[in-house]
């Protein structure tokens, strides 16, 4: 299995840094993907739904540690570019330094 795209939207929120979709194998989407903020650091929660107990159910999840540090890699990969690539923008926009901005 490979992962062949990670798409990544960014939030704000106290715990909740991103939520993230992957691509496997350029055939099977999966979305819904969290990147969470813990307490010994960033992890990938996969996407879940609520039962009618109020539990929560995942709906996706790999069955072996192997497939998950594969995608928690790949997600958290993706988060650090995209979390990068904000923090270059705003300091863009708040320097307004279009020219040094583009040619990075």
């Amino acid at each position: 299995m490979e992962i062949t795209e990670v798409r990544i939207s960014l939030r704000n929120e106290e715990k909740l840094k991103a939520f993230a979709s992957i691509t496997l194998d350029s055939c099977l989407v999966v979305r819904g993907l969290r990147v969470i903020n813990g307490s010994n650091g960033y992890f990938v929660s996969m996407p879940s739904k609520r039962r009618r107990n109020g539990m929560y159910q995942d709906i996706f999840h790999p069955i072996n540690n192997e497939t998950r540090k594969l995608i928690e890699d790949k997600v958290l990969d993706a988060f650090e570019v995209e979390l990068s690539r904000s923090e270059n923008l705003e300091q863009y926009e708040a320097t307004g330094q279009e020219d040094t901005f583009l040619d990075e």
